[in-house]
């Protein structure tokens, strides 16, 4: 079994907050990330699939295919977006980066060669805050 990982960046906002709840909550809970005007992060997105290499190619996956489905459903939705008003598969869902790397999964898991298997999704806010997700 080989394991390969594709790296790419997007950049976008979010707020974290609840309607139901009040300015005062929201700021107890979220503290910055509640503010009323949203944050930015330079996300980092790691992709990893495994596989046993095909035969003829040597691949387990062709990286630039990965690339491509990578770029068409989920880099190209979310670079320089609102991930709380721009983003359909986000709709409705409060966009913490636990939340975010789950939807990610989902709109990445069907277009993923059956040659490869959807290992791993990293998904990096910060330097220093990062998330991974294993599917299920």
């Amino acid at each position: 079994m080989v394991y390969v990982t594709r790296i790419e960046h997007f950049n976008a906002a979010h707020r974290l907050f609840r309607s139901d709840w009040s300015d005062e909550k929201n700021a107890m809970v979220f503290g910055k990330c509640a503010n009323k005007n949203g944050h930015g992060h330079n996300f980092t997105l790691e992709v990893t699939v495994k596989g046993d290499p095909d035969p003829d190619t040597g691949y387990v996956i062709d990286l630039k295919r990965l690339k491509e489905i990578i770029h068409h459903r989920v880099i190209d939705r979310l670079d320089h977006k609102n991930l709380n008003l721009d983003v359909p598969f986000l709709q409705n869902v409060q966009p913490s980066i636990e939340n975010i790397i789950a939807c990610i999964w989902q709109e990445l898991l069907p277009h993923i060669p059956a040659s490869a298997k959807l290992h791993r999704i990293t998904l990096h806010e910060t330097n220093s805050n990062y998330c991974e997700y294993f599917g299920g």
